[in-house]
């Protein structure tokens, strides 16, 4: 008896060879390697064995006395009618729209025990219930909802199953499930059979490499991802720019990411706001001020109005750099485009003042915002309640605190 490898085959096809050919026949499957088993077969796979290989799952089919075991008729059978309570509301949820075929496979999915094979029990509704690539879409949509983790199973097993009919974009989602959920190895493995099978690999899926690679650290692996999409000679869209860029800036390589950024614009092409504000807060935080504001000048350039936390982002960046008078200027320019700076803002701008011990600058700022109806809230109020105990104006810390509350008190009526 040999290890047969069943990768590309549907099962229920796999068997009926199996039996054709008989018990002592050699049947090879040269095209694909295991889909789901994590240590790869040879092309040519062909190993003694009294048992097979199904996705990953070995199961004995042949007995002690040379005769094929009677589980492997793959006979369906609905779910009995000893059912809890979750599993009663469970089907009672199912869309009344699917087929009963679909309503069938998930009664027993949603009845799954850990002593069943998962993947023989999709292979005898295979067989039985003949679906087509729509039925295994209304399942998958139903599985999705029910268990996250036996989607991925159940979608692992679709991908090899021919009358899912799979498509490169398919193997993009599992792909795209598995990285989400830090399984790096599976998300590999697939892509490296996707490609085996003889599917191109296309911007989309790429992309979600730059991304999967980005977030697990692996910048060179994202890299290559990225020039591969350059080598299909197509216009690359901002998902793909925006995935690089994400990357760098995990990697904290920032002018990598804004030369991207400057490359992205002058192919007439613009990153999303979320990606503008990543790499504004990557310069923010580390201080570099002139960064910044060409990141935020970048901002405007690609026709996006920024808002009070983009601006406070810009205010923060001076500020650490120790250029209150940019600060100040951003928040003027806010002021002016109708902007109120937020309470991270003012209380980041007290802070500066307060390093340079520039204690009437800081109350003329405040007095500005009063005049401006801008409600000086939490973390600005203690800023300032430290500086003072700091300079031993006791008293005057006690009345900025009361008058903040009774402003708090006043707002929280206000908004009743």
């Amino acid at each position: 008896m040999i290890m047969l490898c069943s990768s590309s085959l549907s099962l229920s096809s796999f068997l009926l060879n199996v039996f054709l050919a008989g018990p002592n026949s050699h049947f090879h499957h040269r095209s694909l390697n295991i889909c789901k088993y994590r240590e790869p077969f040879r092309q040519n796979c062909s190993r003694p064995s009294s048992a097979c290989l199904f996705h990953g799952n070995f199961v004995n089919f042949e007995g002690g006395n040379g005769e094929v075991k009677e589980g492997l008729k793959l006979k369906w059978h609905d779910v009995g009618p000893e059912l809890t309570e979750a599993q009663k509301h469970e089907i009672s949820q199912l869309s009344p729209t699917m087929t009963n075929r679909c309503k069938a496979i998930m009664r027993r999915l949603i009845c799954f025990s850990e002593e069943e094979n998962l993947f023989l029990l999709l292979a005898s509704w295979v067989k039985t219930m003949r679906p087509k690539r729509c039925d295994w879409l209304s399942v998958l949509k139903e599985v999705k909802r029910v268990d996250l983790s036996l989607f991925l199973e159940v979608m692992e097993y679709a991908l090899v199953e021919e009358s899912f009919e799979a498509n490169v974009r398919d193997y993009t989602k599992l792909i795209d499930a598995y990285a989400k959920h830090g399984r790096l190895h599976d998300a590999q493995k697939l892509f490296q059979s996707m490609k085996t099978r003889g599917f191109l690999c296309d911007q989309v899926t790429l992309t979600v490499l730059i991304n999967m690679y980005s977030k697990a650290g692996d910048l060179r692996h994202a890299e290559e991802a990225f020039e591969d999409i350059k080598l299909l000679k197509s216009p690359m869209d901002k998902r793909a720019y925006g995935s690089m860029i994400m990357a760098y800036i995990r990697a904290k390589k920032l002018e990598l990411a804004e030369t991207l950024l400057k490359d992205m614009e002058a192919e007439q092409v613009f990153a999303g706001r979320e990606v503008y504000k990543a790499i504004l807060r990557a310069f923010s935080m580390v201080g570099d001020a002139e960064g910044a504001q060409r990141v935020f000048d970048s901002v405007q350039f690609a026709g996006i109005v920024p808002d009070s936390r983009l601006c406070a982002l810009l205010v923060n960046a001076y500020c650490m750099a120790g250029k209150i008078e940019g600060a100040r200027s951003t928040i003027e320019n806010m002021r002016v485009a109708g902007l109120k700076p937020n309470d991270k803002c003012i209380a980041v701008m007290l802070g500066a003042y307060r390093k340079k011990n520039m204690l009437e600058r800081a109350l003329d700022f405040l007095m500005e915002l009063e005049r401006d109806g801008v409600v000086v809230e939490k973390e600005a109020s203690e800023v300032l309640a430290q500086w003072l105990r700091g300079l031993g104006v006791v008293n005057e810390v006690e009345v900025a605190l009361r008058e903040f509350l009774v402003v708090k008190e006043e707002s929280k009526v206000a908004s009743l």
